[in-house]
Protein backbone atom coordinates (compact mmCIF):
# COMPACT_ATOMS: atom_id res chain seq x y z
CA UNK A 1 0.00 0.00 0.00
CA UNK A 2 1.72 3.31 -1.13
CA UNK A 3 2.20 6.08 1.46
CA UNK A 4 -0.21 9.04 1.56
CA UNK A 5 1.31 12.14 -0.47
CA UNK A 6 1.18 14.80 2.13
CA UNK A 7 0.80 18.06 0.39
CA UNK A 8 3.39 20.95 0.61
CA UNK A 9 3.10 23.97 3.04
CA UNK A 10 2.22 27.23 1.44
CA UNK A 11 5.40 28.14 3.09
CA UNK A 12 8.90 26.97 4.68
CA UNK A 13 11.21 28.87 6.30
CA UNK A 14 14.72 26.92 6.90
CA UNK A 15 17.64 28.73 8.34
CA UNK A 16 16.80 32.25 8.30
CA UNK A 17 19.69 34.88 9.41
CA UNK A 18 19.70 38.11 8.75
CA UNK A 19 22.14 40.85 10.12
CA UNK A 20 22.36 44.82 9.99
CA UNK A 21 25.87 45.74 10.86
CA UNK A 22 26.61 43.88 13.98
CA UNK A 23 23.17 43.43 15.16
CA UNK A 24 21.34 40.15 14.60
CA UNK A 25 18.08 40.71 13.51
CA UNK A 26 17.53 36.76 13.04
CA UNK A 27 18.92 34.12 14.35
CA UNK A 28 18.67 30.56 12.47
CA UNK A 29 14.53 31.13 12.01
CA UNK A 30 13.19 27.87 10.91
CA UNK A 31 9.14 27.34 10.40
CA UNK A 32 6.16 25.87 7.90
CA UNK A 33 2.87 27.62 7.19
CA UNK A 34 0.51 25.43 6.08
CA UNK A 35 -2.04 26.31 3.53
CA UNK A 36 -5.41 28.10 4.95
CA UNK A 37 -3.67 28.95 8.39
CA UNK A 38 -3.35 32.05 10.45
CA UNK A 39 0.05 32.04 11.99
CA UNK A 40 0.95 35.11 14.36
CA UNK A 41 4.08 36.78 15.08
CA UNK A 42 4.46 37.54 18.61
CA UNK A 43 6.65 39.69 20.28
CA UNK A 44 8.20 42.87 21.59
CA UNK A 45 9.50 45.59 19.72
CA UNK A 46 12.81 44.68 17.68
CA UNK A 47 12.54 40.93 18.46
CA UNK A 48 12.75 40.35 14.53
CA UNK A 49 9.06 39.77 13.69
CA UNK A 50 8.60 42.70 11.22
CA UNK A 51 11.85 41.74 9.84
CA UNK A 52 11.12 38.18 8.79
CA UNK A 53 7.55 39.60 7.32
CA UNK A 54 9.42 41.88 5.15
CA UNK A 55 11.89 38.88 4.10
CA UNK A 56 9.07 36.64 3.41
CA UNK A 57 7.68 39.61 1.36
CA UNK A 58 11.27 40.26 -0.95
CA UNK A 59 10.91 43.37 1.00
CA UNK A 60 14.29 42.54 3.31
CA UNK A 61 17.33 40.46 1.54
CA UNK A 62 18.04 37.08 3.08
CA UNK A 63 21.23 36.05 4.29
CA UNK A 64 21.07 33.07 5.03
CA UNK A 65 18.58 30.46 4.93
CA UNK A 66 15.88 29.24 2.49
CA UNK A 67 12.42 30.18 1.93
CA UNK A 68 10.06 27.95 -0.30
CA UNK A 69 6.41 29.44 -1.30
CA UNK A 70 4.21 26.05 -2.11
CA UNK A 71 7.32 24.08 -3.23
CA UNK A 72 8.69 27.51 -5.17
CA UNK A 73 11.87 29.00 -3.86
CA UNK A 74 11.26 32.30 -3.61
CA UNK A 75 14.81 33.09 -1.32
CA UNK A 76 16.07 35.56 -4.32
CA UNK A 77 13.00 36.16 -5.96
CA UNK A 78 11.78 39.88 -6.09
CA UNK A 79 8.60 40.88 -4.54
CA UNK A 80 6.72 40.77 -7.63
CA UNK A 81 7.60 37.49 -8.35
CA UNK A 82 6.06 36.36 -5.48
CA UNK A 83 2.63 35.34 -4.69
CA UNK A 84 1.64 37.78 -1.90
CA UNK A 85 -0.82 40.74 -0.89
CA UNK A 86 0.31 42.51 2.06
CA UNK A 87 -1.51 45.22 4.46
CA UNK A 88 0.78 48.14 6.44
CA UNK A 89 0.38 49.58 9.24
CA UNK A 90 -0.25 53.28 7.70
CA UNK A 91 -2.41 51.73 5.10
CA UNK A 92 -0.37 52.88 2.67
CA UNK A 93 -3.11 53.78 0.13
CA UNK A 94 -2.80 56.65 -2.41
CA UNK A 95 -4.61 59.19 -1.35
CA UNK A 96 -5.11 61.07 -4.77
CA UNK A 97 -7.25 58.27 -5.84
CA UNK A 98 -10.39 57.14 -5.20
CA UNK A 99 -11.03 53.63 -2.95
CA UNK A 100 -12.15 52.12 -6.47
CA UNK A 101 -8.61 53.09 -8.16
CA UNK A 102 -6.77 51.66 -4.67
CA UNK A 103 -8.12 48.48 -4.85
CA UNK A 104 -8.18 47.68 -8.72
CA UNK A 105 -4.27 49.55 -8.98
CA UNK A 106 -2.78 46.14 -9.25
CA UNK A 107 -5.23 44.62 -11.49
CA UNK A 108 -4.51 43.57 -14.75
CA UNK A 109 -7.46 43.28 -17.46
CA UNK A 110 -10.52 44.77 -19.09
CA UNK A 111 -11.95 47.90 -17.57
CA UNK A 112 -15.68 46.05 -16.87
CA UNK A 113 -13.49 43.09 -15.07
CA UNK A 114 -11.79 45.65 -12.84
CA UNK A 115 -14.93 47.41 -11.68
CA UNK A 116 -16.62 43.78 -10.96
CA UNK A 117 -13.93 42.51 -8.82
CA UNK A 118 -13.86 46.19 -6.82
CA UNK A 119 -17.64 45.39 -6.36
CA UNK A 120 -16.93 42.32 -5.34
CA UNK A 121 -14.17 43.29 -2.59
CA UNK A 122 -16.35 46.32 -1.68
CA UNK A 123 -19.10 43.97 -0.89
CA UNK A 124 -17.03 41.27 0.84
CA UNK A 125 -15.29 44.19 3.53
CA UNK A 126 -18.71 45.58 4.22
CA UNK A 127 -18.32 48.79 2.24
CA UNK A 128 -20.53 48.45 -1.04
CA UNK A 129 -20.89 52.43 -1.43
CA UNK A 130 -17.39 54.01 -0.77
CA UNK A 131 -15.75 52.98 -4.42
CA UNK A 132 -15.94 57.25 -4.98
CA UNK A 133 -14.74 58.23 -2.08
CA UNK A 134 -11.40 59.17 -1.46
CA UNK A 135 -8.91 57.99 1.63
CA UNK A 136 -9.48 61.31 3.50
CA UNK A 137 -13.10 60.83 3.85
CA UNK A 138 -12.73 57.31 5.56
CA UNK A 139 -12.35 56.53 9.20
CA UNK A 140 -9.31 54.11 10.20
CA UNK A 141 -11.36 51.45 10.37
CA UNK A 142 -12.73 52.15 6.71
CA UNK A 143 -9.27 52.72 5.22
CA UNK A 144 -7.87 49.63 6.61
CA UNK A 145 -10.73 47.57 5.39
CA UNK A 146 -9.80 49.32 1.83
CA UNK A 147 -6.30 48.13 2.14
CA UNK A 148 -7.16 44.63 3.17
CA UNK A 149 -9.63 44.65 0.08
CA UNK A 150 -6.38 46.20 -2.23
CA UNK A 151 -4.23 43.35 -0.77
CA UNK A 152 -6.81 40.39 -1.81
CA UNK A 153 -7.33 42.00 -5.26
CA UNK A 154 -5.25 39.78 -7.51
CA UNK A 155 -6.44 36.77 -5.64
CA UNK A 156 -3.08 35.70 -3.75
CA UNK A 157 -2.29 32.66 -2.09
CA UNK A 158 -0.61 34.22 1.34
CA UNK A 159 -1.82 37.57 3.17
CA UNK A 160 0.52 39.25 4.81
CA UNK A 161 -0.55 41.70 7.80
CA UNK A 162 1.95 44.16 9.47
CA UNK A 163 0.79 45.26 12.57
CA UNK A 164 -2.55 46.08 10.52
CA UNK A 165 -4.65 47.16 13.77
CA UNK A 166 -2.30 49.28 15.88
CA UNK A 167 -2.96 52.56 14.71
CA UNK A 168 -6.62 51.92 15.75
CA UNK A 169 -9.01 52.87 18.80
CA UNK A 170 -9.61 49.91 20.89
CA UNK A 171 -12.91 49.38 19.95
CA UNK A 172 -12.29 49.30 16.09
CA UNK A 173 -9.88 47.10 16.72
CA UNK A 174 -11.56 44.48 18.43
CA UNK A 175 -14.43 44.41 15.94
CA UNK A 176 -12.03 44.35 13.32
CA UNK A 177 -10.32 41.40 14.82
CA UNK A 178 -13.21 39.25 14.21
CA UNK A 179 -13.84 40.52 10.83
CA UNK A 180 -10.09 39.56 9.41
CA UNK A 181 -10.16 36.47 11.02
CA UNK A 182 -14.45 35.73 9.49
CA UNK A 183 -12.79 36.60 5.94
CA UNK A 184 -9.38 34.80 6.24
CA UNK A 185 -11.53 31.65 7.27
CA UNK A 186 -14.29 32.54 4.48
CA UNK A 187 -11.48 32.66 1.83
CA UNK A 188 -9.18 30.17 3.32
CA UNK A 189 -6.37 32.16 2.66
CA UNK A 190 -2.91 30.90 4.12
CA UNK A 191 -2.01 34.37 6.51
CA UNK A 192 0.81 35.93 8.50
CA UNK A 193 0.00 38.83 11.28
CA UNK A 194 2.58 40.33 12.48
CA UNK A 195 1.65 41.70 16.41
CA UNK A 196 2.85 42.87 19.67
CA UNK A 197 -0.63 42.56 20.93
CA UNK A 198 -1.10 39.45 22.74
CA UNK A 199 -4.24 39.58 22.75
CA UNK A 200 -4.67 39.57 18.89
CA UNK A 201 -2.26 36.67 18.86
CA UNK A 202 -4.54 35.01 21.23
CA UNK A 203 -8.19 35.39 19.56
CA UNK A 204 -6.79 35.32 15.60
CA UNK A 205 -4.38 32.98 15.32
CA UNK A 206 -4.37 29.21 14.81
CA UNK A 207 -0.41 29.23 15.93
CA UNK A 208 1.81 31.61 17.31
CA UNK A 209 5.26 31.90 16.71
CA UNK A 210 6.50 33.85 19.72
CA UNK A 211 10.25 35.84 18.93
CA UNK A 212 12.31 37.34 21.16
CA UNK A 213 15.92 38.69 20.36
CA UNK A 214 15.71 37.43 16.68
CA UNK A 215 15.02 34.10 17.82
CA UNK A 216 11.64 31.80 18.10
CA UNK A 217 11.02 31.35 22.07
CA UNK A 218 7.60 29.13 21.14
CA UNK A 219 5.68 27.55 18.43
CA UNK A 220 1.97 26.73 19.12
CA UNK A 221 -1.44 27.26 19.32
CA UNK A 222 -3.18 30.20 21.47
CA UNK A 223 -4.01 27.43 24.46
CA UNK A 224 -0.33 25.53 24.37
CA UNK A 225 1.17 29.69 24.19
CA UNK A 226 -0.73 30.48 27.24
CA UNK A 227 -1.72 27.01 29.22
CA UNK A 228 2.39 25.38 28.31
CA UNK A 229 4.66 28.20 28.22
CA UNK A 230 8.26 27.11 27.00
CA UNK A 231 10.05 29.66 28.33
CA UNK A 232 10.21 32.79 31.21
CA UNK A 233 9.60 35.12 28.12
CA UNK A 234 7.16 33.18 26.77
CA UNK A 235 5.25 33.23 30.24
CA UNK A 236 6.08 36.57 30.76
CA UNK A 237 5.13 38.15 27.47
CA UNK A 238 1.73 36.45 26.92
CA UNK A 239 -0.28 36.87 30.10
CA UNK A 240 0.05 38.07 33.87
CA UNK A 241 2.47 35.88 36.03
CA UNK A 242 3.31 35.08 39.62
CA UNK A 243 6.73 34.39 40.18
CA UNK A 244 7.28 32.85 43.36
CA UNK A 245 11.23 31.55 44.67
CA UNK A 246 11.17 28.44 46.81
CA UNK A 247 13.80 25.12 47.86
CA UNK A 248 12.87 21.75 46.09
CA UNK A 249 12.06 18.86 49.05
CA UNK A 250 11.90 16.17 46.39
CA UNK A 251 10.92 15.86 42.64
CA UNK A 252 8.00 17.73 42.89
CA UNK A 253 7.75 19.69 45.94
CA UNK A 254 8.79 23.03 47.13
CA UNK A 255 9.21 24.76 50.66
CA UNK A 256 7.75 27.96 50.41
CA UNK A 257 7.90 29.28 54.22
CA UNK A 258 6.80 27.31 56.83
CA UNK A 259 4.79 24.99 53.88
CA UNK A 260 5.61 22.21 51.66
CA UNK A 261 3.64 22.35 48.45
CA UNK A 262 3.21 19.80 45.54
CA UNK A 263 3.97 21.77 42.30
CA UNK A 264 3.89 20.56 38.63
CA UNK A 265 7.55 20.80 37.13
CA UNK A 266 8.65 20.57 33.74
CA UNK A 267 11.01 18.11 34.73
CA UNK A 268 11.97 16.26 38.29
CA UNK A 269 13.60 18.90 41.02
CA UNK A 270 16.40 18.44 42.77
CA UNK A 271 16.30 18.52 46.69
CA UNK A 272 17.59 21.23 48.25
CA UNK A 273 17.99 23.49 45.08
CA UNK A 274 16.28 27.00 44.25
CA UNK A 275 13.51 26.99 41.81
CA UNK A 276 11.24 29.62 40.21
CA UNK A 277 7.54 28.72 40.53
CA UNK A 278 5.02 30.75 38.52
CA UNK A 279 0.83 30.62 38.88
CA UNK A 280 -1.70 32.64 36.64
CA UNK A 281 -3.48 35.39 38.48
CA UNK A 282 -6.84 33.44 37.56
CA UNK A 283 -5.66 30.12 38.63
CA UNK A 284 -5.43 31.04 42.27
CA UNK A 285 -8.23 30.19 44.25
CA UNK A 286 -10.37 31.89 46.26
CA UNK A 287 -12.05 30.11 48.82
CA UNK A 288 -15.16 30.84 51.12
CA UNK A 289 -13.79 29.31 53.99
CA UNK A 290 -10.30 27.51 55.71
CA UNK A 291 -9.17 23.95 54.64
CA UNK A 292 -6.39 22.89 56.60
CA UNK A 293 -4.14 21.75 53.68
CA UNK A 294 -0.36 22.42 52.57
CA UNK A 295 -1.13 23.84 49.47
CA UNK A 296 -4.61 26.24 51.44
CA UNK A 297 -3.52 29.42 53.40
CA UNK A 298 -4.98 32.74 54.78
CA UNK A 299 -4.35 35.87 53.12
CA UNK A 300 -4.26 39.41 53.55
CA UNK A 301 -6.06 41.77 51.11
CA UNK A 302 -3.47 44.57 50.43
CA UNK A 303 -5.23 46.30 47.32
CA UNK A 304 -8.36 45.92 45.15
CA UNK A 305 -9.23 47.26 41.57
CA UNK A 306 -11.87 47.05 39.19
CA UNK A 307 -11.32 46.40 35.74
CA UNK A 308 -14.15 45.95 33.82
CA UNK A 309 -15.51 42.86 34.03
CA UNK A 310 -13.17 41.36 36.92
CA UNK A 311 -11.57 42.64 39.61
CA UNK A 312 -7.69 42.41 40.65
CA UNK A 313 -6.23 41.30 43.97
CA UNK A 314 -2.81 41.87 45.61
CA UNK A 315 -2.57 39.10 48.58
CA UNK A 316 0.10 39.00 51.37
CA UNK A 317 0.44 35.43 52.41
CA UNK A 318 2.53 35.53 55.58
CA UNK A 319 2.50 31.29 56.51
CA UNK A 320 4.61 31.01 52.73
CA UNK A 321 7.12 33.46 53.73
CA UNK A 322 5.60 36.94 53.00
CA UNK A 323 4.96 35.96 49.56
CA UNK A 324 2.35 38.57 47.30
CA UNK A 325 0.04 37.30 44.43
CA UNK A 326 -1.83 39.03 41.85
CA UNK A 327 -5.44 37.10 41.61
CA UNK A 328 -8.48 37.85 39.57
CA UNK A 329 -11.81 37.12 39.92
CA UNK A 330 -15.47 37.53 38.98
CA UNK A 331 -18.03 40.03 39.75
CA UNK A 332 -19.98 36.14 41.19
CA UNK A 333 -16.73 35.31 42.93
CA UNK A 334 -16.56 38.77 44.80
CA UNK A 335 -20.33 39.51 45.82
CA UNK A 336 -19.92 35.58 47.04
CA UNK A 337 -16.83 35.95 48.82
CA UNK A 338 -17.94 39.41 50.31
CA UNK A 339 -14.24 40.84 50.82
CA UNK A 340 -13.39 43.81 52.61
CA UNK A 341 -9.92 45.66 53.07
CA UNK A 342 -7.37 44.39 55.62
CA UNK A 343 -9.43 41.06 55.46
CA UNK A 344 -7.86 36.99 55.86
CA UNK A 345 -9.07 35.38 52.29
CA UNK A 346 -8.51 31.46 52.06
CA UNK A 347 -7.03 30.79 49.39
CA UNK A 348 -5.57 27.72 47.44
CA UNK A 349 -2.91 27.09 44.65
CA UNK A 350 -3.52 23.65 42.89
CA UNK A 351 -0.28 21.49 42.37
CA UNK A 352 -1.59 21.32 38.63
CA UNK A 353 -0.63 25.14 38.26
CA UNK A 354 2.04 25.76 40.38
CA UNK A 355 4.77 25.22 37.21
CA UNK A 356 8.14 24.88 37.33
CA UNK A 357 10.88 25.22 34.20
CA UNK A 358 13.18 23.44 36.17
CA UNK A 359 16.27 25.75 35.92
CA UNK A 360 17.90 26.06 39.10
CA UNK A 361 18.08 29.17 40.33
CA UNK A 362 21.65 30.47 41.26
CA UNK A 363 21.23 33.34 43.89
CA UNK A 364 23.73 33.35 46.77
CA UNK A 365 21.60 35.75 48.82
CA UNK A 366 17.80 33.54 48.33
CA UNK A 367 17.41 30.97 51.52
CA UNK A 368 14.79 29.16 52.83
CA UNK A 369 13.66 31.65 55.43
CA UNK A 370 13.24 34.57 53.31
CA UNK A 371 11.80 33.48 49.99
CA UNK A 372 9.88 37.09 48.07
CA UNK A 373 7.04 36.30 45.33
CA UNK A 374 6.86 38.52 42.47
CA UNK A 375 4.31 39.87 40.15
CA UNK A 376 4.96 40.12 36.36
CA UNK A 377 3.09 43.01 34.98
Amino acid sequence: MREPILAAPELALSGISKQFGAFTALQDISLTVNKGEFVCLLGPSGCGKTTLLRMIAGLESCENGQIYQADRNITRASPAQRDYGIVFQSYALFPNLTVAANIAYGLKGRREDKERRVSELLALIGLPGIAQKYPAQLSGGQQQRVALARALATSPSLLLLDEPLSALDAQVREHLRSEIKALQQKLGITTIMVTHDQEEALTMADRIVVMNHGVIEQIGTPAQIYQQPASRFVADFVGHCNWIRGIATGVNTVQLGAAQLAVNPAKPLQAGEQYELFIRPEDVELLPEWQADEQHALAKLMHLELIGSIYRLKLSVAHWGGIELEVVASHREMAALRIDDGQLIPLRLPAQHLRCFGEVLKLDSLNAEAFSGEVAQ
